[in-house]
């Protein structure tokens, strides 16, 4: 029992992770009805950027850690935003009137380009970061086997429910939210209406690559090493989230990365390691022959 609550808990921080990067997936599905592919490596980008300002801020002196993690987080949302702003810019707009397959191959170029531009910059090897927040809470305790829950675990749970609130209303009650649904809808029509559907779609990328970010920095203060790759894994599994919780949908993304992240840790923990990326895919192909629209989402209905 002490050891399955343990791996539940430890799914529940990975799945929160990969929950945060599907939310980007699915907000830009959700309007342009495209898969951004290069979103795993803005998430990488993102990591990348807080490990480079975490070593800034060591050499000028900056080592009160509240103060530096806020400071880092904000850097990498920024940073991450730019790339967003740019992929969309780049990868999407001019070929947003041709067929659907063409931004698709231009955002897996994309996706090529980042890695190996990260992989030139920063090196192929594994870059380590020493751990930041250590501690934590002992909740059970049994024949030598500890039950303990970290803070960096408390603090990926407790910022992706804050984050996931935020953005709920931030859709749901603003008129940027409303501008978004009104492009999800009818594109067209909402031009029509007044609405700048370039720059709803840009602010759109730009939300997805700063939660990205978050996700990245969360990433790096908890695993403690990342690499040029992680972006294409980490995407991927974020990407069968979406799928799986129902692309389109926020709360259906986020439940999405939760059911990967457990998936993948109970595998790991009760089977061999090596075939936990085939259970994990093979739920989502499950879901997709019984449930093509995911679990919470909800089915396209043509306009004619």
């Amino acid at each position: 029992m002490e050891y399955f609550v343990q791996q539940l808990i430890n799914g529940l921080a990975l799945g929160s992770i990969y929950g945060l990067i599907a939310i980007g997936y699915t907000m830009v599905y959700g309007i342009i009805g495209m898969i951004n592919f290069a979103h795993g490596d803005v998430f990488m980008i993102g990591a990348f950027v807080a490990l480079i300002t975490f070593l800034v801020l060591g050499m000028i002196g900056i080592t009160w850690l509240p103060f530096a993690l806020l400071l880092v987080l904000v850097v990498a949302m920024v940073v991450a935003s730019v790339y967003g702003w740019a992929i969309e810019r780049l990868a999407y707009r001019p070929l947003r009137g041709s067929f659907r397959l063409a931004p698709l191959i231009s955002a897996i170029g994309m996706s090529i380009l980042l890695q190996n531009y990260v992989q030139i910059t920063q090196g192929a090897r594994v870059k380590p970061l020493p751990p930041l927040i250590q501690g934590g809470f002992v909740i059970m305790e049994n024949d030598g086997f500890t039950v303990s829950l970290s803070y960096m675990q408390i603090i990926i749970v407790a910022l992706t429910v804050i984050l996931m609130i935020a953005f709920s209303a931030l859709i749901s009650r603003t008129a940027l939210g409303r501008a978004q649904r009104a492009c999800e809808q009818d594109r067209t029509m909402a031009a029509l209406l007044g609405i700048n559907v370039d720059r709803t779609i840009s602010l759109t990328f730009v939300m997805g690559a700063a939660l990205a970010a978050v996700a990245g920095l969360m990433f790096l203060v908890y695993y403690g090493v990342i690499d040029f790759f992680i972006g294409f894994l980490a995407g991927v599994k974020a990407f069968t989230a979406a799928v799986l919780g129902g692309i389109g949908s926020l709360p259906g993304a986020m439940l999405g990365g939760l059911l990967i992240g457990l998936i993948e840790t109970f595998w790991s923990a009760y089977f061999t390691i090596e075939y936990k990326d085939v259970a994990a895919f093979s739920i989502l192909i499950m879901v997709l022959i019984f449930r093509p629209t995911g679990l919470l989402g909800r089915p396209e209905v043509e306009k004619v």
